[in-house]
């Protein structure tokens, strides 16, 4: 069930690129602490929906030592959370499907350790992940709204092309600003998946590049 909020100019709080006024989907939580860290900074959450690929059995499993913590707090500061939700389908969950945003975020995608990173078809995964994650996002956005990528940019992490794999559902780069995790206090990144799934990782160099959606008749002549 959505809550409502209004947006306020005169009480609006920021953290970084985000805007306690902005309607935002977080997808791929790991143990939800970054949604916990938005919520924290602008006082609710009501303007947050943060979704997981994992059940809520196995977030807390995977993440005992943090995520029943965020989970609570998100919960107490009204915002809406889903687990079981897939980015390349997540347009047809039924408390998402008519809904729009401001802002929709993906931390570090990664589509598991099948292969090693620098291994083609490891990355064919990266890529196959983050190009149907952008093509569901692509028709979630308001007017105004933007994409948000965070991810490494060293090799081999920069030949996933994401600014390549946006462009092919009609989103274009607005910018790609430097991330520091310390920017947003008590957030930790999480491996994910493995029997190591609840370790940090070292994120070295990486950039949360922004998109947002070509104008209609411009991506018709870019596919043509």
């Amino acid at each position: 069930m959505y809550h409502s909020y209004s947006s306020d100019p005169k009480k609006e709080k920021r953290i970084k690129h985000y805007s306690s006024n902005q309607k935002i989907l977080l997808v791929g939580e790991g143990n939800f602490s970054f949604a916990a860290c938005l919520a924290n900074k602008f006082g609710s959450a009501k303007n947050l929906v943060a979704t997981s690929l994992d059940s809520k059995k196995s977030v807390i499993a995977k993440y005992s030592n943090a995520a029943p913590s965020n989970l609570k707090e998100l919960e107490d500061r009204g915002c809406v959370i889903l687990h079981g939700v897939d980015v390349h389908t997540m347009k047809q969950h039924h408390l998402l499907v008519n809904q729009l945003f401001d802002r929709i975020v993906f931390n570090f995608p990664h589509a598991g350790f099948i292969h090693r990173e620098n291994v083609k078809r490891q990355i064919k995964l990266h890529q196959h992940l983050v190009r149907g994650f952008f093509a569901s996002a692509c028709k979630m956005l308001k007017v105004n709204g933007e994409v948000h990528v965070t991810h490494k940019t060293s090799h081999p992490f920069s030949r996933w092309e994401i600014v390549k794999l946006a462009e092919e559902v009609g989103l274009c780069l607005v910018e790609e600003a430097s991330f520091s995790r310390g920017d947003y206090p008590g957030y930790l990144n999480k491996k994910g998946s493995g029997k190591k799934c609840n370790r940090t990782f070292p994120i070295g160099l990486c950039s949360t590049y922004k998109f947002a959606k070509l104008p209609l008749l411009e991506f018709s002549q870019t596919t043509l």
